[in-house]
C-alpha cells in the first residue's frame, strides 16, 4: 500500500507546484484518510487563451496520469485529456478532498470520494 501511495503524494506535490488553479495538497502530512478516485473515460477538452496556463494545465493532467494532447490554433491552445482507468489521490482532510473533487469534476472527471 505504501508503494502505491508514494506516487500519489508525489503527484500531489507536483500539482501544488505546477498547477496553482488546482487545490493544494501537502504530501508531508503523516496520515491520509481521504481518498478521491477519478477517471475521464472520454476525451475532455479545455480552451486556453494563455499559452502558459495551457502548459500548466497539461502538466497537471500528466501528473495525474492522464493522456494529454495539446494543439495551438487561432490564437489559443486546446488541451485535451482522458484517463480511462480509475486512479486515486490520497488527501489528509475532508476539505482538501472536496477541493480536489470539485476541481476534477470541473475538468470533466467522474469522481468517487471515500473516507
Amino acid at each position: 500500500m505504501t508503494c502505491r501511495l508514494f506516487p500519489l503524494f508525489a503527484a500531489a506535490l507536483a500539482l501544488a507546484v505546477f498547477a496553482p488553479s488546482a487545490p493544494a495538497a501537502s504530501p508531508v502530512e503523516a496520515k491520509a484518510d481521504e481518498i478521491v478516485a477519478y477517471r475521464a473515460v472520454k476525451w475532455q477538452s479545455g480552451h486556453f487563451e494563455d499559452a502558459q496556463k495551457a502548459a500548466t494545465h497539461a502538466k497537471t493532467l500528466k501528473k495525474l496520469g492522464c493522456e494529454v494532447k495539446t494543439g495551438a490554433h487561432g490564437g489559443h491552445t486546446d488541451v485535451s485529456h482522458r484517463c480511462p482507468e480509475w486512479r486515486e489521490i490520497a488527501l489528509t482532510t475532508h476539505e482538501k478532498a472536496h477541493e480536489w473533487e470539485t476541481w476534477l469534476k470541473a475538468n470533466g472527471f467522474e469522481t468517487r470520494h471515500a473516507h
